[in-house]
């Protein structure tokens, strides 16, 4: 790889703190702290995504480089460094966070000028790591290594996997949180986007009335990563926070379309950019259910739910407009965008799931229809990725036989009734298209995957990698970067029953 590129431009321009100590503190006035990866003795690389290093300017692996990926040996132009932010978890004030497992390598520039930041994940603690050891576990690494690679080939904005390894180590996770600790093999990804910050970096600097630095944040955030903002003065933050608020919007949205839960949308974990962050207790959804979490600790308010993740991105949003209200000075303007975020995302909402129904526009009515569709798929459990694969072919089928294949219920006569008045309604309506049905279908075959990562899929590679076997991996891996195709049929299947109450194949714990 070619690491001579990797530059550290942040440290360059805002206050830090230089003295390399780990120690976990408070660290007022500054938004970043210089800290070394810890050494690991005996690595090895599970898996490395060649594709993404060549895109970002690393250019191809080898065997030499296991030390820098997991943080060992580094050459003298990297100066790894973690950032400070603070936050709102589960709807409270935190305080100073931080990148608790994160250190940065710095930022690579690609040769057709695409600037990445790239970050260690599980390479040791930093000053913001909470009292815990800033290492990760193979369990969570590989979790986060294939989702977030899954999420980029969906189409859905997200930071992305460069490469895991295992550290050689073995990590202490009680994974429940019910007392009964045990040890892990230690993991560490690096992972990649155009930008980490995140809504808690402004939050941090606003709670401690560092309005010049707030500023400058700002400033380098739009010049860097918002070239679409032109204006001057004080109407580019404006314009900013609307950018922000529409790309939230945007992003809910494609959850939704993909039936992602991303379990803690706390504010430290929202972006400023609109990509998906910081993959923990998140499920891919089986069966369709509004109020499902996907987090043990989100229960039993269940603020995370799915069907809930529109409304926290807009709270999440109000928190981060009180952060730069000392600069933006307009109530009225930032009430505004708020009070607009509802319409923006629903309508966004909405034609999404025209795409998914294969309806040309939405129309009268539809928003009935969509509500008895909710309806329909909760009362009888049905699996949200495989009913729309369902609707592609409807007609071609025996209705009871193929309703029973993707229901996690029992389906009496009564329900066989329902469903079939349902579809016989979804023919109406696709009956009103001005497009022709093949059209209709090639919209549907855009916006509705055959493949999607499931809970369980993750749970049964995590055990094959704990054994040194990666046949699984492998396959995994093909149908996330195809997730449009069918590349193996037995993973569009539901969820097997075997796995209903499987720790870790639906619910996970923020340790996850």
């Amino acid at each position: 790889m070619n690491l001579t590129n990797i530059k550290q431009p942040f440290t360059e321009i805002f206050p830090g703190d230089f003295s390399g100590n780990p120690m976990q503190r408070m660290t007022p006035k500054v938004l970043f702290s210089t800290v070394a990866p810890v050494e690991f003795k005996s690595p090895k690389l599970i898996i490395f995504n060649e594709k993404l290093s060549e895109e970002i300017g690393l250019e191809g692996y080898e065997e030499k480089d296991l030390g820098f990926l997991v943080g060992n040996h580094l050459p003298d132009n990297i100066k790894p460094y973690s950032t400070a932010y603070a936050g709102h978890q589960f709807g409270n004030w935190a305080g100073q966070l931080g990148d608790g497992r994160a250190i940065y390598a710095g930022e690579i520039e690609s040769p057709s000028g695409k600037k990445t930041e790239i970050q260690w994940k599980g390479a040791g603690a930093t000053p913001y790591s909470r009292h815990a050891d800033g290492r990760a576990v193979l369990r969570s690494s590989v979790r986060e290594y294939l989702m977030s690679e899954a999420m980029y080939h969906l189409g859905v904005p997200t930071t992305r996997a460069l490469s895991l390894s295992l550290t050689g180590e073995e990590v202490v996770r009680d994974i429940l949180y019910s007392g009964n600790p045990q040890e892990e093999k230690g993991a560490v990804v690096i992972r990649t986007a155009e930008s980490f910050l995140r809504f808690g970096h402004f939050e941090l600097l606003s709670a401690q009335q560092e309005y010049k630095t707030l500023q400058d944040l700002l400033d380098f955030t739009i010049k860097n990563y918002f070239p679409e903002i032109q204006s001057e003065g004080n109407q580019k933050y404006k314009d900013f926070f609307e950018n922000v608020a529409e790309r939230t919007a945007d992003l809910m949205v494609e959850w939704f379309r993909v039936g992602f839960v991303h379990g803690v949308m706390n504010t430290d974990n929202m972006s400023v950019l609109g990509l998906t962050i910081d993959y923990g207790p998140f499920s891919m959804m089986d069966e369709y259910d509004l109020n499902f979490t996907s987090n043990t600790t989100d229960l039993p308010g269940r603020r995370y739910a799915f069907g809930k993740q529109g409304q926290i991105a807009q709270w999440n949003l109000w928190q981060l407009a009180n952060a730069l209200h000392p600069i933006i000075k307009d109530e009225k303007f930032l009430e505004d965008t708020l009070n607009k975020f509802g319409d923006y995302f629903w309508k966004g909402h909405d034609n999404m799931l025209c795409d998914k129904f294969g309806f040309d526009e939405l129309r009268v009515n539809d928003e009935e229809f969509f509500i008895n569709w909710q309806g329909l798929m909760q009362e009888f459990q049905l699996d949200y990725t495989l009913f729309f694969n369902l609707l592609e072919r409807v007609g071609d089928y025996d209705l009871k036989d193929e309703f029973e294949k993707i229901s996690y219920t029992v389906l009496d006569d009564k329900a066989f009734s329902k469903i079939k008045n349902f579809i016989n309604q979804y023919e109406l309506r696709i009956q009103k298209n001005k497009i022709s049905r093949e059209e209709s279908l090639v919209l549907m075959r855009k916006n509705n995957p055959k493949f999607t990562l499931r809970n369980y899929l993750l749970y049964e590679c995590i055990e094959e990698i704990e054994k040194g076997e990666t046949a699984l991996l492998e396959k995994l891996i093909i149908a996330l970067e195809n997730p449009y195709e069918e590349k193996f049929p037995k993973f569009s299947a539901k969820r097997p029953t075997k796995y209903d109450d499987v720790s870790g194949c639906s619910m996970l714990s923020c340790s996850s």
